[in-house]
């Protein structure tokens, strides 16, 4: 980890960790051996993916140049999967480095969302959606991985 002004977000366990390892379920949609791709419960937008590295890194800061681009080889495929499968009207990415940037789970993750019917992402609280739908999106999502 390199050393960097960021003040991380603090907890017991990292959950992308838990989710990667297999302890905490989740649903993956893709996963090769560098980065896995996941559908999140929160779905902010249409088909709301992260993309995260296997490895352990909480911020930008912290990946190899290797893992940055095959990092954005994923976010970019994760963009055309949610263009194919659901024809929003446009695509939001995001990615946020330490507590005052609103991370909450100190691993560095790319947020990728088809827009709302009316814009843009759900911003604050959004409900937690069952397994049962995430796996629903994925399943809608893998023919395009």
């Amino acid at each position: 980890m390199s050393q960097s002004n960021i003040e991380l977000p603090t907890g017991t366990r990292c959950a992308f960790c838990d989710y990667l390892s297999g302890t905490r379920p989740y649903t993956i949609v893709q996963r090769n051996a560098e980065t896995a791709t996941l559908v999140t419960r929160e779905q902010r937008g249409v088909g709301h993916l992260l993309v995260v590295p296997i490895r352990h890194c909480p911020t930008i800061l912290d990946l190899t140049s290797a893992e940055a681009s095959t990092l954005m080889r994923e976010v970019v495929a994760a963009a055309r999967a949610i263009d194919r499968a659901f024809g929003a009207p446009g695509l939001a990415i995001w990615q946020n480095n330490g507590v005052p940037a609103e991370q909450t789970i100190p691993h560095v993750h790319f947020h990728v969302a088809g827009t709302l019917p009316g814009g843009g992402t759900e911003r604050g609280d959004v409900k937690e959606s069952a397994l049962d739908v995430t796996e629903g999106i994925a399943g809608r999502l893998q023919p395009y991985f």
